[in-house]
């Protein structure tokens, strides 16, 4: 009889629990390959609506539709066995009722067999907050800058620079915590701002460009790894992919080219 005991996934509450304590580790991922490595060291994994941009060559996240969502949703939790996995929900599937975002939050959970959802904005969505955690859909709260929202933003600005801002995004956190939200996602925001946020809710925030003052921190994976072009200026690069990949790419076409491949050792031969 084997001894090994089960792996469980970290849950809901396990999470909002953090509050506080250790930092929550969480990045994002799209499918099921990395989302196994990432599943290995982060409390969350965010099947977050920047696949758009970073695997389909959107120019915003405006563009992601909900069946995209879930086709990535189901690989991140197919090849996941510990972490949490919450999924975006994109733009246009959420904004119009409280129950248009029911229901298209019920499929994605339904479809992908995700832990919770993820949606943006503060005071504005705390109704439909309150009326999916109601109804048994765990939710992600996203404010500070808000990716769907670029457009009336005008781009991706960092948010609170002007401290008579402030009150506003920590009235924005406390909506969404008192609505039900069992964590925050607190994006772009300046240091000083992310830290009394923090301070003033008491569900955990997650920080991405928002300082090591939020309870924990998410990073886009291929961002962290060196793959795009121009990491956002808070991004501190771990790796560099991008080069190994070009160099091995390289390699192989200077290998065809040359016909050197595939070589001895890569043949099948007539037995």
């Amino acid at each position: 009889m084997s001894t090994e005991k089960p792996v469980r996934r970290v849950t809901v509450p396990q999470i909002a629990g953090r509050k506080g304590g250790e930092p929550i580790v969480s990045l994002t991922s799209y499918h099921a390959h990395t989302a196994a490595i990432v599943d290995r060291h982060a409390d969350f994994i965010l099947v977050g609506d920047s696949l758009g941009m970073v695997m389909h060559g959107m120019e915003t996240t405006v563009g992601v539709p909900l069946e995209l969502m879930i086709t990535h949703g189901r690989a991140v939790v197919r090849g996941t066995r510990r972490a949490l996995i919450v999924v975006d929900m994109p733009f246009g599937s959420y904004e119009e009722s409280p129950g248009v975002a029911f229901r298209n939050a019920a499929q994605i959970m339904k479809e992908t067999q995700c832990g919770a959802v993820k949606l943006e904005g503060g005071a504005r969505m705390a109704e439909t907050i309150r009326f999916l955690t109601e109804r048994g859909v765990p939710v992600m709260a996203h404010i500070g800058l808000t990716p769907q929202s670029s457009h009336v933003m005008g781009g991706f600005r960092t948010q609170g620079r002007d401290a008579e801002t402030w009150e506003s995004h920590i009235a924005d956190a406390r909506a969404v915590a008192e609505a039900g939200a069992f964590a925050v996602v607190v994006e772009g925001v300046v240091e000083p701002l992310a830290r009394k946020i923090t301070q003033a809710v008491d569900i955990p925030t997650i920080g991405i460009g928002a300082s090591a003052g939020c309870d924990g921190q998410i990073l886009v994976l291929e961002d962290m790894l060196g793959l795009g072009d121009r990491p956002p200026k808070f991004v501190k690069v771990y790796g560099r992919l991008g080069d190994e990949i070009e160099r091995a790419v390289k390699a192989y076409a200077d290998d065809v080219r040359s016909r050197a491949f595939p070589g001895e050792d890569n043949v099948y031969r007539q037995s």
